[in-house]
């Protein structure tokens, strides 16, 4: 059954966690014309959703499946043209509707920050995606569109001007309000850490760079690239003069998927690209301090809970990371967030990329997934012709450059000097 012929345009599946109906809430707001179904493990839970998602939903098939049921998550892949699915943590849940998804030649779009489920999805199922035709795009979310969508916008436009390609460039969060995490991101934080713990390999591959490349071999060696950053505003940008910049907790993720954009878009964004992530602690004399504690916790955190997380106690962390738990409406509602991307190219032209939403990261996501099942489904002909384990920018750029101020991203490059 070709994709055109089958029964729905999307299923969004993990509907009854908390990133689940963020993402079924804004479709059933914006898409009215799809044929969209929800899927979870709980025919209940999924009908008890579906009643808070307004007249729109009311009509949208259940699907009921279990990442534990292959057979179940086969028909539910071989159904639709587009899977969106926010069950994790995916090093757990995630593989099965990967591995269902390629095999069925169908389109998917995941919320995942984990760098192991992603290389594992690689080496796995990306050449099989190549072959039915199946794009799998990982990290649709909060995690990883800023940073990958910042970046992309800014190699058009450097592309269109002639200027030349992109060398270093650094993304810093100018501005942040969240209300909390939810209980799916602190799982899958604790998830990658675990598999760390657990594995010598996995801990080493997390620690390069290059993790997620599509050929390690074929990387320019370009020197030391830190995940934390502490520095001088002023040593990124003279935008940036007297702030104090300090370590990002996405950054691990994110950085990785941006270079893998790169390399699958045969580096286009040059040999040369550096990339980099951080957040600004403001100017005040207290700032410098700051930036060097927030950089040296994430750093050691990092390092030791991939060397020793195996230790804590199993019950402590499902307390911690109680599933469908997140912010309430409220505080979603205060929420807010922007990105600045400065970037040199080869022609020593300077640029500023700025992402944001006035959303916080959890309703951002909701949008940002939702838009992308869309520009899956319905915007085949802005796609790139890439198939197999793709990140945003590789696999849907253009689409998204154009759907993502329309749906009330606010985006933009300037050009500096």
């Amino acid at each position: 059954m070709s994709s055109a012929e089958r029964e729905f345009d999307i299923v969004v599946y993990g509907v009854t966690g908390y990133s689940g109906k963020l993402t079924a809430q804004y479709l059933a707001r914006v898409a009215s014309e799809a044929r969209i179904a929800l899927a979870g493990r709980s025919r209940e839970r999924l009908l008890a959703v579906r009643e808070t998602l307004g007249p729109t939903a009311q009509d949208w098939p259940l699907i009921v499946a279990d990442t534990s049921q292959p057979a179940a998550v086969q028909a539910m892949a071989a159904c639709t043209r587009v899977v969106v699915t926010t069950v994790g943590p995916y090093t757990t849940h995630g593989l099965p509707v990967v591995a269902a998804c390629a095999k069925a030649g169908t389109d998917y779009a995941d919320l995942t920050g984990e760098v192991m489920f992603v290389r594992t999805s690689i080496d796995r199922y990306h050449q099989q995606a190549v072959d039915t035709g199946a794009r799998i795009v990982i990290s649709c979310g909060f995690a990883s569109i800023p940073s990958d969508l910042n970046v992309y916008q800014l190699y058009r436009r450097a592309q269109g001007d002639g200027a030349g390609e992109l060398c270093d460039t650094t993304l810093v969060f100018r501005s942040f309000f969240q209300g909390g995490g939810s209980g799916g991101t602190v799982a899958s934080e604790f998830e990658s850490m675990r598999t760390a713990s657990s594995d010598p390999e996995a801990r080493r591959q997390m620690d390069d760079p290059y993790t997620l490349t599509t050929d390690r071999g074929a990387e320019p060696d370009l020197g030391r690239q830190p995940d934390f950053l502490w520095r001088r505003g002023g040593r990124i940008a003279p935008e940036l003069a007297g702030f104090w910049l300090g370590g990002l907790v996405w950054a691990p993720h994110n950085t990785r998927v941006v270079r893998r954009s790169n390399a699958l878009q045969n580096w286009s964004y040059g040999r040369r690209f550096r990339y980099s992530e951080t957040m600004s602690l403001g100017r005040s004399f207290a700032a410098p301090v700051a930036a060097a504690a927030v950089t040296g916790t994430l750093a050691g955190a990092f390092a030791l809970g991939s060397r020793h997380f195996r230790r804590l106690p199993h019950r402590w962390l499902q307390t911690v990371a109680k599933p469908g738990t997140g912010p309430g409406e409220t505080m979603r509602e205060r929420g807010h967030y922007a990105a600045q991307t400065f970037a040199t190219t080869t022609s020593g032209a300077r640029y500023l990329g700025t992402f944001g939403q006035q959303l916080d990261a959890y309703s951002g996501t909701g949008v940002l997934l939702g838009e992308c099942g869309l520009a899956l489904a319905f915007d085949r002909d802005r796609l790139s012709d890439l198939r197999g384990v793709l990140t945003p920018a590789a696999a849907m750029g253009d689409a998204l450059l154009t759907r993502l101020p329309a749906a009330g991203v606010s985006m933009n490059t300037v050009r500096l000097s």
